[in-house]
């Protein structure tokens, strides 16, 4: 445990600091990928690829990762985190082609997946006071999702001054910081050798995730292979269906299946994951969008979508303070519902008032700031202090995997509608059809109807993919009002579950006057 109440604060800017990185890795490319997709020749595939071997990798990887660290110790997983995605970082910087980008991608995912886990159970070793932790978690919450929001801007900052290999580039430095102030502020968690790493489980999962984007990105296709889509499914299945029948059956697993049996847990994993849906679909296809339909530089265009960031951040830090008067069902399923409200006007008004836009933007920043801070208390909470690297790692499973989805499902939507709806030009090459970006290549200066034509497609394309996305935001508002209605104000974190009990088999702490759980006694967390 962290003593001195000045180095606990410390350290939180330090994980903290982590956490920026790997959130903003997730979105820095989303305005540096026509920029990229021209200096490496990248196909639309590819380039996708380039944005998604990030989050599959961490998604796959989490759960062993959490489990690992409550094994060695979370301070080690959290160096040994530092290390691999400083060094991936350099790879990434210097690959000079886009096979080559999407394993240094792979491999900054290896690094990030042993850090995040860890920048939540140091948090949760290191503060014991409930309203502290509250606090510390909200801002730790608020990070992720400035880190997000900032992506494309630190992206459209860099390619105004340097090439593109700058996006990576800049992580070394704040690595380099963040691994001699670990080093000096961490506690030292105490590690616990009989818990046991299942690396074939992370495998299982992996595989399971990889199928599941192989079948979407095919089925997006113009001319989708059918074969492909079977195969691709039932590796998913398959690869799924192993991955929990080896949880049943192992004496230590990755993922206790009993957590989420606590509906408050679950609550605030769909939260997590629905939030993060909605904010990287947002930024990929608006980042798209403003480039390549508006004129805006990268700069620009990340400058947009940091309005979401804006928004977000007040919102994440009041939930943190208030949680414990609010609950937690105006604040996850509330958040839901403004940050529909706000795409519902993001969607009314992209092509005709740049105000309304930012002020949509602004407004699905607020609620998902609210619904995201808590979010994260609900899970942590929720959770034992000795399954804390487990709990951690099903938080951060959901918001890769709300990412992860986001761009497999949203990125491969926008190319096919695109390429349905668009209407060529007669004379023009059927390439044209492919993606927005083919389109204008071939137009160049001289075919203005082609661009004009494009532009519409596109148009069309992000209509539909806000649509989409304020969908899934108000099923999540739904889902999650149901699950938390009895956490509204004044209410404790845990108070039923689906048996009539805390609803973990007692493996959650009790809750507290303060609407956190208990915490268990300072050795135990220490």
């Amino acid at each position: 445990m962290v003593q001195n109440s000045g180095k606990r604060w410390l350290l939180l800017m330090v994980v903290s600091a982590g956490l920026l990185l790997i959130t903003l890795d997730n979105s820095i490319l989303y305005s540096a990928l026509p920029t990229l997709v021209e200096n490496l020749g990248a196909s639309s595939s590819e380039s996708l690829w380039i944005i998604n071997a990030y989050p599959v990798v961490m998604a796959g990887l989490l759960l062993g990762s959490g489990t690992l660290g409550d094994r060695i110790g979370h301070r080690r997983m959290f160096v040994i985190g530092l290390v691999v995605f400083g060094l991936a970082s350099l790879a990434a910087a210097f690959a000079t082609t886009p096979e080559a980008l999407i394993a240094a991608r792979a491999l900054l995912a290896v690094g990030a997946a042993a850090m995040m886990p860890a920048t939540l159970a140091l948090i949760r070793v290191a503060f014991d006071d409930q309203r502290e932790r509250n606090l510390a978690i909200a801002i730790w919450g608020s990070l992720a999702l400035v880190g997000g929001a900032l992506g494309p801007i630190v992206g459209g900052l860099l390619l105004s001054s340097f090439w593109w290999g700058s996006v990576f580039l800049v992580n070394v430095p704040v690595v380099t910081v963040a691994l001699v102030a670990t080093l000096v502020l961490a506690p030292p968690h105490q590690a616990d050798p009989g818990k046991r790493w299942d690396l074939p489980s992370s495998l299982l999962a992996l595989v399971a995730l990889v199928g599941l984007v192989m079948a979407i990105k095919e089925t997006a296709k113009a001319d989708p292979a059918p074969l492909f889509i079977g195969t691709a499914v039932l590796v998913t299945a398959a690869g799924g269906w192993a991955f929990t029948r080896r949880q049943r059956r192992l004496a230590h697993p990755l993922l206790e299946f009993s957590l989420f049996r606590n509906r408050a847990f679950l609550a605030g994993v769909l939260a997590a994951g629905f939030s993060l849906f909605a904010i990287a679909g947002i930024q990929l296809v608006t980042t798209q969008r403003f480039q390549l339909v508006e004129g805006f530089t990268p700069l620009g265009a990340g400058l947009l979508v940091a309005a979401v960031a804006v928004g977000a951040l007040p919102t994440a830090l009041l939930g943190g303070a208030t949680l414990h008067r609010l609950g937690l069902l105006p604040l996850i399923a509330g958040g839901l519902a403004l940050g529909t409200a706000g795409a519902v006007i993001v969607l009314s008004s992209f092509d005709s008032s740049t105000g309304l836009l930012v002020t949509g933007l602004l407004v699905t920043g607020a609620g998902l700031g609210a619904a995201m801070s808590v979010a994260s208390s609900a899970i942590m909470g929720n959770a034992p202090a000795d399954r804390a690297g487990m709990a951690s790692s099903v938080e951060e499973v959901s918001y890769e995997f709300g990412s992860l989805i986001a761009v497999a499902v949203l990125g491969s939507l926008t190319t096919a509608v695109y390429t349905a709806s668009v209407d060529l030009p007669a004379g023009v090459p059927e390439a044209a059809r492919g993606s927005i970006d083919s389109a204008l290549a071939l137009a160049g200066d001289g075919n203005p109807a082609l661009v004009e034509a494009a532009s519409r497609a596109f148009d069309d394309a992000y209509s539909v993919v806000m649509v989409v996305v304020a969908a899934v935001m108000a099923v999540g508002t739904l889902v999650t009002a149901l699950l938390l209605r009895a956490h509204g104000p004044g209410s404790a974190l845990s108070t039923d579950g689906t048996d009539g009990t805390d609803g973990t088999d007692g493996a959650t702490e009790t809750a507290g006057a303060d609407g956190t759980a208990e915490p268990r006694k300072a050795e135990e967390l220490c």
